[in-house]
């Protein structure tokens, strides 16, 4: 410091600032650190999973208080991901549920998120492990590609009305696909010129998913449906659809039960967010069906998710936007609000659900939560036209136009040509 005193005038004032007076250790405070740049995060959905309302009090708002330099903005448009990158327009995060995955691997479109999530120190550890496995499955070597906000539930719905009509006990958690079958054959009944209803099943994977049956191996293109497993799923669909005055209908079975209310039970999933919307229903819920050798099992994990896009320029802020979304004050008003039902491990956000909601109070919704999701394997490229065609046997079979060994082995032949000519057409 003598050296500094001792020089010129004007040479310490310099050095007061370029030289002496700049030592760290000094504590002197440097210069302040530039403010991020404004930037707006785009997301687009392939279909409803988000409201208006949620995407505002989930993602766009809580991340705007944190950090007011982002904007996040739902896109309005409901075109497919490849016609989007066609016309060249950027996105930073695709949601959709992880199904879907598979689906758009060879565009590139992906990043994995495990040595993103060391890099910014997200804690992943936070998540349901069978979740993240479901998503990693999907995957070609080990990444992550999408982190689940929530997690589909499926639950035995049913119309309290008819119940008291026909004075028939109310459904009790537990019970089995054929004790639900027996309980709809007392509710099955024509009164006053009205038909009504025991049970429907409003889509075919209801019966398949607790047994984790999705018709393609993801891998090996080997079709599954001619099996057993799949023969018991569908003998309980025949067994439903047997019942006199309960023959199978095509159209809506929730529309059925929610707005001509001539259906006893439905077994679905998360319909809590349409029945606030039918507030002269007189409903409540229980534990869904299992099968015997899958007790407390409902439907394989149906993740809704938040994908980051790999080409997106805004890596930091696309982290920041996971960090908001996944914190617990968030995933705490997503549980009590919007009736989704967060993929995390602690029990806590399970308790919350639909706390806000007064529809929901009184409801048995604990129910639903004695039963956990079944293992999810990774969808084939294939899947949703195959869908399609063991649908169209599956109705052969409750119809009673088919036996179940005829339309299984059907199914399985047209599902293989498709599969060929899709292979040859590329």
């Amino acid at each position: 410091m003598k050296r500094c005193l001792t020089a010129p005038i004007l040479l310490a004032f310099v050095i007061a600032f370029t030289g002496c007076s700049t030592n760290q250790e000094a504590g002197v405070a440097t210069s302040p650190q530039k403010p991020p740049e404004p930037v707006t995060i785009r997301v687009h959905q392939l279909g409803a999973y988000y409201t208006e309302q949620d995407f505002n009090e989930l993602i766009a708002e809580p991340v705007k208080k944190k950090y007011p330099h982002i904007t996040v903005e739902m896109d309005k448009t409901t075109e497919d991901l490849p016609v989007l990158l066609t016309k060249g327009e950027t996105i930073d995060f695709l949601v959709t549920y992880h199904g879907r995955l598979s689906a758009y691997k060879d565009l590139g479109v992906y990043l994995d998120l495990l040595p993103l999530a060391k890099k910014y120190n997200f804690d992943l550890s936070r998540f349901d492990q069978g979740a993240l496995d479901t998503i990693i499955a999907n995957s070609d070597k080990g990444e992550l590609y999408a982190l689940p906000y929530a997690n589909n539930l499926n639950a035995l719905y049913y119309n309290k009305d008819i119940f008291d009509k026909f004075g028939v006990a109310y459904p009790k958690d537990g019970l089995l696909w054929e004790d639900t079958v027996e309980l709809a054959k007392k509710l099955t009944r024509l009164d006053n010129q009205t038909q009504y209803r025991g049970l429907e099943v409003d889509d075919i994977n209801r019966l398949l998913f607790p047994l984790s049956l999705n018709i393609i191996e993801e891998k090996t293109d080997k079709v599954t449906v001619n099996s057993e497993p799949y023969k018991r799923a569908i003998e309980i669909g025949r067994q439903i659809y047997s019942i006199p005055g309960n023959d199978f209908k095509t159209g809506s079975a929730i529309d059925r039960f929610l707005k001509d209310k001539n259906v006893a039970m439905i077994t679905t999933v998360n319909l809590f967010l349409r029945l606030r919307q039918t507030p002269d229903l007189n409903w409540d819920v229980a534990q869904f069906p299992s099968y015997k050798e899958k007790p407390d099992t409902y439907g394989m994990y149906d993740l809704h998710c938040m994908i980051p896009m790999a080409a997106s320029k805004n890596r930091d802020d696309q982290m920041r936007v996971l960090e908001v979304l996944f914190s617990d004050e968030v995933q705490t008003i997503m549980s009590r609000k919007s009736a989704k039902l967060p993929v995390m491990k602690d029990p806590k956000y399970r308790q919350a659900f639909g706390q806000d909601l007064p529809e929901l109070k009184g409801k048995h919704i604990e129910g639903v939560f004695k039963s956990k999701s079944a293992p999810a394997p990774a969808n084939s490229i294939y899947y949703a036209k195959a869908l399609s065609l063991l649908n169209a046997e599956y109705a052969n079979v409750v119809k009673s136009t088919k036996d179940v060994n005829t339309a299984l082995r059907d199914a399985e032949e047209q599902i293989k040509q498709y599969i060929n000519t899709e292979k040859i057409n590329k």
